[in-house]
């Protein structure tokens, strides 16, 4: 086997060259696509010459947004140790950076993987803040605006609507994480995104482009305000919108818990060893004379007084209401006189749970006020203006259908409300869900916290730190072992490894330096934890990997990388100097598939030869 150099990342752009290359491989050759082969492919399905009207969304800077999601990031994810809550065991993790960036270093480990996503953007009111993109140095600006580079800078910038572009300007923002953000959604995935009037009209149709109109399921009316100042003029907005898309035609949508007043509807007046039931209605809807089957004559047999329809049919023909009548299933009412009569509807017949609809009233799924309570009773005084409630997530979360082990994703998350959901409902019904939180850390006005990422962060611990006391008191430790009461924190940071950069000019001297440069592939005082961590992202390792280091290297310290979700191990050596590393070694560790890491550096020619014998080795 041959030594292969370890490489960043690639751009959506170029993944997606390399499935059309899968796909038809003779529409690419070198990297390129061969434009007369693909449209001869086509055929039919071009557009005709000279046709250029479609229907979609255009605005200015939509090009420009879009090369935006298709470049790769010079960026990486490292972990801020001792930061988080049992972070050796946990599967939640909480980002500290633009999650533009972000969603572009999850693609390789998370593409595929997540199965609900929702995002609270910020609304483009005129007041609100919105994130400004760099289009040449996206990365560079943001570690500039946190004071992670050299020149300082604020971290947001207003959209006034006096502004050219006040629309425009808002959708070059959210296109480009949606573009990337639908990758990472599992084929039976969803994503939901809650959005006010000033922009759900256009984000409808972003998402109609991006996700496919075939995959809209619904627009959700959400009664966010229970009630409207009377000193308010004009038409008070009391709702919001939830917008939900499918990734495909596989998702289901899940059951809503029943509720102790829909279970109440349910009663069993005469005692039917079956249990509990509710009457339906016998009538049909139909005229007798368009549904002839369903006109006969039916008889109470307690009072001997018969009832033929004449405005409307029945609802079932005359052999289906003989087996009613034979399994008991007719009721005639407490005192049996009624004339009309009934279906009895078992509870243990229906589905287990309620069918979801789209008007959330504000008693069913809380609203902006008791938000903030939520936020009061954890922190006395609430440090967020906007957050959402729990239910509202827990709500979503149930209908999205997330399972065990699944994913939720929130790439503008606040407060940290989809956390609190997420963490709640595990400990309600034992199913042990996990999470990934997205945040930039915009600074806001409060004494105690300086970002809203400390917001966020706190108020993970203080709900898990909650949840462990409330269950030592309780003599009941149900799926206590079951539980993940942690999260792990990361922050976004450029690259440890070096990038290439062209050199121009005719400058020999200068080519040698930067050759020379290039010896030591890592920057000047990287942290192994660092590198370890970029490595397994580039390598498609999520961030819950297992990391430990392996015993058998006894001359070297020697990580090993490992995932349930894949089925190879990474060795990751960053020592200057692993001659002592011996083959025998090697064999006995590593398996065909497992793949050795290590400083170029590090090996002289004969130790490649070795270790390149059978074994897979890559090198920084």
């Amino acid at each position: 086997m041959t030594i292969e150099k370890l490489m960043p990342a690639s751009g959506l752009d170029k993944d997606l060259v390399e499935k059309l290359k899968h796909l038809l491989p003779e529409t690419v050759a070198d990297g390129k696509i061969n434009w007369e082969s693909l449209k001869e492919l086509l055929g039919e399905h071009l557009e005709d010459e000279g046709e250029v009207e479609h229907f979609g969304l255009t605005w200015p800077g939509k090009r420009q947004s879009r090369r935006l999601a298709s470049m790769p990031s010079t960026g990486t994810l490292v972990p801020v140790l001792r930061d988080g809550i049992n972070e050796e065991e946990t599967d939640n993790i909480f980002i500290e950076g633009d999650n533009l960036e972000v969603l572009k270093i999850l693609q390789k480990s998370y593409a595929g993987r997540i199965k609900l996503i929702y995002i609270d953007p910020p609304y483009n009111t005129g007041n609100d803040f919105l994130y400004k993109d760099d289009y040449s140095e996206p990365l560079e600006s943001y570690l500039q605006k946190t004071g992670q580079a050299d020149q300082e800078g604020q971290l947001l910038t207003t959209n006034p609507k006096i502004g050219g572009r006040f629309h425009s300007n808002w959708l070059n923002m959210m296109y480009p994480r949606l573009r990337i953000a639908r990758n990472l959604l599992r084929e039976d995935g969803v994503i939901f995104i809650s959005i006010d009037e000033h922009e759900s009209y256009h984000l409808r149709i972003l998402l109609n482009e991006v996700f496919g109109e075939e995959n809209f399921i619904t627009d959700i009316a959400w009664q966010r305000k229970y009630s409207v100042s009377n000193n308010f003029k004009g038409i008070a907005s009391i709702r919001e919108s939830i917008l939900v898309y499918s990734q495909s035609n596989l998702f289901v949508n899940g059951l809503l818990p029943r509720t102790e007043e829909s279970k109440a509807r349910y009663a069993n007046p005469d005692k039917d060893p079956r249990g509990p039931w509710k009457p339906v209605d016998y009538w049909n809807q139909a005229s007798p004379e368009k549904r002839p089957n369903l006109v006969y004559t039916i008889t109470n047999p307690n009072t001997g007084k018969t009832i033929f329809p004449e405005k409307k049919a029945w609802k079932y023909s005359l052999e289906t209401h003989q087996k009613h009548i034979e399994e008991n299933r007719i009721w005639w009412g407490v005192d049996k006189s009624n004339t009309v009569p009934s279906l009895k509807l078992f509870l243990s017949e229906v589905r287990d749970g309620l069918i979801p609809h789209n008007w959330w009233t504000h008693d069913e799924s809380g609203n902006t006020d008791e938000a903030k309570k939520e936020l009061e009773k954890l922190f006395d005084v609430a440090p967020f203006d906007t957050p959402k409630p729990t239910r509202l997530l827990k709500k979503i979360i149930q209908i999205a259908n997330v399972a065990e082990d699944d994913i939720v994703l929130d790439f503008f998350a606040g407060s940290g409300t989809t956390a609190q959901a997420v963490l709640e409902l595990n400990n309600e019904d034992g199913i042990k869900r996990n999470f990934i939180l997205v945040q930039l850390p915009e600074l806001i006005n409060n004494q105690i916290f300086s970002s809203i990422v400390q917001v966020g962060k706190e108020r993970i611990r203080r709900v898990i730190k909650k949840q462990i006391f409330e269950e030592s008191e309780k003599s009941n430790l149900h799926h206590k072992q079951k539980i993940d009461r942690g999260f792990k924190v990361f922050t976004l940071k450029s690259s440890s490894i070096k990038k290439w950069e062209n050199h121009e000019g005719n400058d020999i001297t200068a080519f040698q330096t930067s050759l020379f440069n290039l010896e030591n592939a890592l920057i000047e005082g990287w942290e192994e934890a660092d590198v370890i961590s970029e490595i397994q992202l580039l390598q498609g390792f999520p961030l819950n990997s297992k990391i430990e280091q392996d015993s058998k290297f006894s001359n070297n310290r020697v990580h090993r990388v490992s995932s349930e979700y894949i089925g190879y191990k990474l060795f990751i050596c960053l020592e200057a100097n692993l001659n002592s590393i011996t083959t025998e070694q090697i064999k006995a560790v590593l398996s065909s598939e497992d793949i050795f890491i290590c400083l170029d550096q590090s090996l002289t020619d004969e130790a490649k030869l070795q270790l390149t014998d059978n074994h897979n080795v890559k090198t920084i």
